[in-house]
This record gives structure tokens, C-alpha cells and sequence, in this order.
């Protein structure tokens, strides 16, 4: 790394390690508050997307420069967007379904809430991946290059297994054509997030090998996007404990789906998929700290 390269860091490490606290905590308030006052997605999507979007720049900066981040954030949008109008036209690779206007304006067919949050939980599930598989400079050399991508796409996954029955068979944000085995989604969307994740995932890798910019020491590294990721674990669970709406709601396909069921299976999966993940980063993150 060079010594201009070198000083821009520590500069700026002064002011981004308190700005990166207030917009991970920033990120699980907005999170809860959305979910305990019910509030509109355009409204709570919209103050969760915007504070992990700042907060995943920030931190990506402190890891790969601007530069860096910024190619990040533009493989995330573009092959997202691209994939998510691909499959609205053609039913490829997350099947057939349309957005409604529940998440506000759209970019072609994909609304424009969706590119930040692709990039914002895209970014922490990338930097929990880092963590488990013990990579501390970001480099990404030898097998991290390909590993790394592989396991944050599972990660990725397994938060989407949580939201999507009540995003789309719920509150209606987007709808499922043919409706599908679970809970009104189809089984070939996880299989379509899958692959558009480790697209932009594995792309970046291949462009991170070319950095010289190992990450800045900003105290609190690694607690700060397990802390901004806490919300993904505690959300369905507060949405299952505190929404007591009763009642079923009813798929395109017809298949009739109860409500609280959903809320109460996406809780658990969310707990025996998500929670592991972070769990372990916690886990191999605090036992590097020591050693």
C-alpha cells in the first residue's frame, strides 16, 4: 500500500469509526422500529436500506478504498437489477413475479429500495463470510478468493428464507404468479438469489485480488457489522412475538397459507440458518481479538 494510500486511511479513521457506530446501531433501530409500529415499507425500508448502504461504504472504504467499495456497489447494483428484470420478463432465475408499488418508484421493473438493501445486507453477509473463514486483511489470496463468495451467497440465502414469504405473501410488496411450496414462494427464487449473489460476489473477489489495501485498524472492526446484522436475527422474531393478526391469506396459485404459520416457520429458520452464521463470526471474530 502506499504512504498516500496509508495517511488517506488513518485520516479518515478518526471520523469513520464513530460514523460507522451510529449507522450500525442507526441500521438495527430503524430495523425495529419498523417492525413494532408496522410502518410502510417505502418508510422503514427505505431508513434501514439508506443507513446499511452508508454504513456498508464506510466500511468498505476502511477495507478497500474507495475505489474498492465503489466497484463493490456497482457489480452488486447492476448484475442484481439486471438478473431481478430478467426474471420479471422471462421467469429467469427467480421465476415468474412483478412488483407492486407498495416499495415506491422503480428502476425499469425493480423498485428503487431494493439496490440498497441488495448492497447493504449483500456487504455484511460478504464481511460475516470474511469472518468465519479468518480473512483479516481482505486480500482475499488463494482459496478465499473462491470460498469466500460461495459461503456469503449461503448467508445471503439464508436471511432471504426469513423475509420473503412475508414480503410477498403478506404485505403483497412483490407477487409470486404461480404462488409455490413455501409459504407462497417458489423453490427456484433461492436458487436464483443463490446465483445472482455469488455472480456479483465471485466478481468482486476476482477484482479484490488485484488491491494492495489491506483494512484500516478502525477500533472495532469486526463488532460493527455483527451489531448492524443483529437485526436480521431479532426482526422476525419480534414480528412473530409482538403481530398478533390473526387469520390466512390466500396465494395466485390458490393454495391457502395461515399467517401465523408463516411468521412462526420464517422465526425458526431464521434461527437455525441465520443466527449459526453469525453466531460463529462472533464466535472466530472474538477468539482472534484474544489470541
Amino acid at each position: 500500500m502506499s504512504t498516500s494510500q496509508t495517511t488517506h486511511r488513518v485520516a479518515g479513521a478518526s471520523w469513520i469509526s464513530p460514523a460507522l457506530w451510529v449507522l450500525a446501531i442507526a441500521s438495527v433501530v430503524s430495523h425495529f422500529t419498523a417492525v413494532l409500529l408496522h410502518l410502510p415499507q417505502a418508510v422503514g425500508g427505505a431508513m434501514l436500506a439508506l443507513s446499511l448502504l452508508l454504513f456498508g461504504l464506510l466500511h468498505g472504504a476502511s477495507t478497500y478504498g474507495w475505489r474498492g467499495i465503489l466497484f463493490f456497489i456497482v457489480a452488486c447494483l447492476g448484475i442484481s437489477n439486471a438478473f431481478e428484470n430478467l426474471s420479471i420478463v422471462t421467469g429467469f432465475p427467480f421465476g415468474a413475479y412483478h412488483y407492486t408499488d407498495a416499495m415506491g418508484p422503480k428502476l425499469f421493473l425493480v423498485p428503487l429500495l431494493i439496490g440498497p438493501a441488495y448492497f447493504g445486507v449483500g456487504y455484511l453477509s460478504w464481511t460475516l463470510a470474511r469472518a468465519i473463514l479468518g480473512d483479516v486483511s481482505g486480500k482475499l489470496r488463494g482459496v478465499l478468493s473462491v470460498a469466500t463468495p460461495v459461503i456469503a451467497s449461503f448467508i445471503m440465502v439464508s436471511w432471504d428464507l426469513t423475509i420473503d414469504p412475508m414480503m410477498s405473501t403478506i404485505t403483497g410488496n412483490w407477487v409470486w404468479h404461480h404462488g409455490g411450496d413455501y409459504f407462497g414462494v417458489p423453490f427456484v427464487n433461492f436458487l436464483g438469489w443463490y446465483l445472482t449473489v455469488y455472480v456479483f460476489y465471485q466478481v468482486f473477489a476476482l477484482y479484490a485480488r488485484r488491491l494492495d489495501s489491506p483494512h484500516s485498524e478502525i477500533p472495532g472492526y469486526w463488532i460493527k457489522p455483527l451489531l448492524a446484522y443483529s437485526s436480521m436475527i431479532v426482526a422476525p422474531v419480534l414480528s412473530l412475538l409482538l403481530d398478533t393478526q390473526a387469520g390466512s391469506v390466500t396465494d395466485p396459485a390458490g393454495t391457502v397459507w395461515q399467517l401465523h404459520d408463516i411468521r412462526a416457520v420464517t422465526t425458526l429458520v431464521g434461527l437455525f440458518t441465520v443466527l449459526p452464521f453469525w453466531l460463529l463470526a462472533v464466535f472466530l471474530s472474538v477468539r482472534r481479538v484474544r489470541e
